[in-house]
């Protein structure tokens, strides 16, 4: 049992006598259960921190500390156009007039306000230093500082002096503040707010100001839209640090349901350069430094759980991030990339948990319900100043009307004044009949300069009246009708658009254990290249155009010397890629996982895409669509064994590869083909054999069979070649001197399989 009240001590006596004190006067006071108070107390406190610190406003998406910043910046007149102010002025302004807390907790406010990446569009332009994204880069002091509100900022601002808003008396009623901005832009999606409340937290990213303002515009115009169709205009969020985010069900359960969990990974590329092999990064996630990641790659190496890397260069410059990462000449790229992304903030997580204050109340808000409220919003926003210029417009109207209905009447107006003892007796005589004049109007009189009495000050004065009588009729047009309230309010939602938005810097990809890729990916046609060095590309199938016969063509790729293209598949990005070694290994990949180069480029090296071991290459490439096409592949090895499996047993997708054919000691896979079940094939030897046999003639084996004989060697030869027979097709042979001919299939008569064949050139 506690005691509220004055004058009790709350001693139970002394000595330990257990003697009661005596019962207090009434009134003075109050028994009250220990447990009741601290429930009360506390539960006064959280919402004390809930509502005045740490979660922003659904409708101008600011916590107090903020607004309060901009709102005495913008009263102390440091607007864009104006000199920089030393942060300190501003941090004491803001702690004496408004916000009765420490200089620091301001200041780290502030400091926020100026980081470009801490915010999409920062609302403050700062002059000095204001830290990095790094642990120990903190700003410096605010007596080196200097601030001024930037152009954006002046949006939020817009018409608070034309009572949009309301205002409440600050801590010691010395002055007033606003309860919130007018913010005439989404503020709280554009740029995201972050804070720790008692019980609860708020976790929202920043966002592309062009595609939350298209979405506002969809609401406007059909108020019953859900957080579903304003996907189609908000992609994800939009990190002023660029990176990428990985798939899409963490964005659509945070726009669903207000939480979700979205997959952010830096922006890296596997570079060659002078026999090594390195990883540049680029774009780091969202709260993540080049000096973190640093620091995390040296203590994973130095632990021993990250293999592969010599050493790591932060070449980062200004607002410019780029680490570079030397790999050992042994390292697998790709292998080592996967690594980083899996133990480093190279890929992390941002948990959405969009939690704002809706009239003065918590509550976890969808897509939809943010941008709902910040409209409602506007639409009392818009309504208030249009009430507010009315209303002056009016006033004005009614002093002009009497200005012109004075000059009139010039005559008796000035005589009534000059009859008139005083200053009030003149207010007076223009108040009284004939005049009739309003007391407005008969001060505005006394105080008219004798230029209004020309014919020019006339003229004047009928131009003023037919713009107010204008102004009146299209304010009054506003608060009459809903429609064209919010018709003014897309109008200049469209403006700041078109005047501050920017292009998207977060790109949005698939996640590779995440279905649905294709959905993100458009299914363009490419053309798949693979040198016999190892180096593989993809380049849109629009880079070869068609040209007329006989002309010198397109070069196709920039080759290292003695390297030439070896594989060449025209297939479309959604295809599968079966990629054969010469272990017998299979490997798949995506078309689209192909790296993207220019026509002419020479491709990235196959060993940065897939895990092939010192002295594995790459021998064959088969696309596909569909594994369930009823169609077989058929494998011919370096000494003359053929097999032909069902193209469904390759319908697997492993990361290290499955095998795809059982090779004797010393034998190598040379060729794989797709076959129809009732093809014939042809296979070349090195020194000159060829033989044609039916692919009947091979049963179906299991993947990792070995196959059976499909050509008889001499000693000293092997296979070199296999191909399918087409009816209208020859046979071209090239041998490694330079020599060529063509030849027609059907002089290749077909013979049982496991024979010699017949001689294909003579060499």
């Amino acid at each position: 049992m506690a005691r509220r009240g004055a004058g009790g001590t709350g001693n139970s006596g002394s000595g330990g006598t257990g003697t009661e004190v005596p019962d207090p006067p009434s009134g003075s006071i109050e028994p009250i259960e220990i447990q009741e108070e601290m429930e009360r107390s506390f539960l006064e406190y959280s919402m004390s921190v809930i509502m005045s610190r740490a979660l922003p406003d659904v409708r101008d998406g600011l916590k107090p500390v903020h607004r309060r910043i901009l709102y005495s910046m913008d009263s102390q007149n440091l607007r864009p156009d104006r000199p920089h102010a030393k942060c300190a002025k501003v941090v004491g302004e803001v702690m004496g007039t408004y916000h009765p807390h420490g200089d620091m907790a301001i200041y780290d406010a502030l400091v926020r306000m100026v980081q470009d990446f801490s915010l999409r569009h920062p609302l403050i332009d700062g002059h000095g230093n204001f830290g990095g994204t790094g642990p120990d880069e903190g700003p410096a002091a605010m007596r080196y500082t200097e601030c001024r509100l930037a152009p954006l900022a002046l949006e939020l601002l817009a018409g608070i002096d034309e009572e949009t808003v309301d205002f409440v008396p600050n801590y010691d009623g010395s002055n007033e503040e606003p309860v919130v901005l007018p913010a005439r832009f989404p503020n709280l999606l554009v740029n995201g707010s972050q804070g720790i409340a008692v019980g609860m937290a708020t976790n929202i990213p920043p966002h592309n100001l062009g595609e939350v303002i298209d979405a506002t515009l969809h609401v406007i115009q059909n108020p019953e839209a859900t957080s579903d169709d304003l996907m189609q205009f908000v992609k994800g969020p939009d990190f002023p640090t660029g990176a990428t985010i990985l798939g899409r069900q963490g964005i659509l359960d945070a726009y669903r349901t207000g939480k979700g969990s979205v997959k952010m990974r830096a922006v890296a590329e596997i570079e060659e350069t002078r026999g090594a092999t390195r990883i540049v990064v680029t774009e780091f996630p969202y709260q993540t430094s080049v000096e973190v990641v640093e620091k995390k790659i040296a203590d994973l190496v130095h632990g021993r759980e990250l293999d592969g890397i010599s050493r790591t260069q932060n070449d980062s410059a200004g607002r410019k991030s780029r680490l570079v990462i030397e790999l050992k000449r042994d390292a697998n790229a790709n292998v080592v990339l996967n690594n980083l992304y899996k133990h480093t903030p190279m890929q992390t997580s941002f948990g959405v948990n969009v939690v704002a204050l809706v009239d003065g109340v918590p509550r976890t808000l969808t897509l939809a319900q943010c941008i709902f409220h910040y409209v409602e919003h506007q639409v009392e926003v818009v309504t208030r100043r249009s009430e507010y210029r009315l209303g002056k417009a009016r006033d004005r109207a009614h002093i002009v009307e009497g200005l012109l209905k004075a000059i009139d009447m010039l005559d008796a107006v000035i005589a009534a004044i000059r009859g008139s003892d005083d200053r009030p007796a003149a207010r007076e005589a223009l108040m009284a009949a004939p005049f009739s004049f309003s007391e407005e109007q008969a001060v505005h009189i006394l105080d008219m300069t004798l230029g209004r009495l020309t014919r020019l000050g006339r003229t004047e004065l009928e131009e003023e009246m037919a713009k107010l009588r204008e102004t009146i009729a299209e304010l009054e047009a506003i608060l009459g009708d809903p429609a064209r309230l919010r018709a003014v309010i897309s109008e200049e939602l469209t403006d700041i658009k078109n005047k501050y938005a920017n292009p998207r810097r977060t790109r949005i990809t698939h996640d590779p254990g995440e279905m649905g890729v294709e959905d993100l990916i458009e299914d363009e046609e490419l053309v798949v290249t693979m040198t016999r060095a190892g180096y593989i590309k993809a380049v849109q199938g629009a880079s070869f155009r068609t040209q007329g016969r006989g002309g010198r063509g397109v070069q196709g790729a920039r080759l290292k010397e003695e390297d030439l293209v070896a594989q060449l598949v025209h297939t479309s990005a959604h295809a599968f890629l079966l990629l054969f070694s010469n272990r017998g290994r299979v490997y798949r990949l995506r078309a689209h996982e192909v790296p993207m180069k220019e026509r002419t480029a020479r491709g990235t090296a196959v060993v940065n895409l897939l895990p092939l071991a010192p002295d594995e290459t790459i021998q064959a490439i088969v696309a596909t669509r569909d594994f369930d096409s009823g169609g077989f592949l058929t494998f011919a090895t370096k000494q003359g064994q053929v097999k032909k499996t069902a193209f469904s047993e390759y319908d697997k997708s492993r990361r290290e590869g499955f095998i795809a054919i059982a090779l004797r000691d010393g034998d190598e896979l040379v060729r794989v083909v797709a076959t129809s079940g009732d093809d014939d094939v042809v296979m070349v030897s090195h020194n000159g054999s060829g033989i044609r046999f039916s692919e009947n003639d091979v049963r179906p084996m299991g993947r990792d069979a070995a196959g059976v004989r499909g050509m008889r060697l001499r000693s000293g030869d092997e296979v070199v070649s296999l191909d399918v027979v087409r009816p209208d097709a020859d046979v071209i042979i090239v041998t490694d001197a330079g020599f060529g001919k063509r030849t027609k299939t059907d002089h290749f008569g077909r013979q049982g399989r496991g024979g010699q064949g017949v001689r294909a050139i003579k060499l």
